[in-house]
């Protein structure tokens, strides 16, 4: 896991409040595996990460901020137009080099690089690689979060569980679907499997989170893992 993200994480969870038991608990792991996670000495899958970013209520750009430092800016000033001078833009405006791209190591062989998302504040863009035996969940267990999910797949396979049904995803195909609905990832193959995913709508959930751990939305208390659901629902 990328230096830095384990002490957000921990730095979020004491902002709120929150002890490693009562995280532990609400996300159905152990209390270790979260210590682990936050001091860097384990790398969380890629379940166990949603899970925690949705239940502490920080956006992944909150996370991988301080990665994104000597990336070229998105969205830089750009001078008042007037009829004198028109407007000019150059290649740095826009453009996010693939060096600076931030970068996240999970457990099992899954790798997610964070994409330029040109101020948009609705989408999680992300160059995604599955190695091959590697899945979103070691455990075998099927993750769910707020949004919609888009992906499709560069290079390799990838084996999709979505609800009761598993489909196997090959170069140029791609996906759809609420997030909400149980899903899991798995590398079958031999070879790495590569994919571009866009998760859309997750950050207002984010947002809520927020809005409910400062007590903007006061009477809510989000407590357990069916609390949290119940709040994806709310914005569904």
């Amino acid at each position: 896991m990328s230096e830095g993200i384990g002490p957000r994480l921990r730095a979020a969870r004491v902002e709120k409040g929150m002890s490693l038991r009562s995280v532990a608990s609400a996300l159905g792991v152990s209390a270790s595996l979260i210590s682990q996670v936050e001091t860097g000495k384990t790398q969380p899958s890629v379940s166990t990460l949603y899970a925690l970013v949705n239940h502490l209520g920080i956006s992944f750009d909150d996370l991988m901020a301080e990665h994104q430092t000597e990336a070229l800016p998105l969205v830089a000033p750009q001078p008042r137009p007037t009829i004198e001078a028109p407007i000019e833009t150059t290649a740095g405006d826009f453009i996010q080099r693939g060096d600076d791209n931030p970068v996240l190591e999970m457990e099992n062989g899954v790798r997610w690089e964070r994409l330029s998302a040109a101020g948009n504040g609705s989408v999680d863009p992300l160059l995604v690689t599955y190695e091959p035996g590697a899945s979103s969940s070691i455990e075998g267990r099927m993750m769910r979060h707020s949004g919609f999910e888009y992906a499709y797949l560069l290079s390799g396979e990838l084996t999709v569980k979505l609800d009761f049904e598993t489909r196997t995803l090959r170069p140029g195909d791609s996906l759809s679907f609420d997030s909400v609905r149980p899903h899991m990832y798995i590398n079958e193959g031999s070879v790495p499997a590569r994919g571009l995913w866009f998760v859309v709508g997750r950050r207002e959930y984010s947002q809520e989170m927020r809005e409910v751990r400062t007590g903007e939305n006061r009477g809510s208390r989000l407590t357990s893992a069916v609390d949290v659901l119940q709040a994806m629902d709310r914005l569904a």
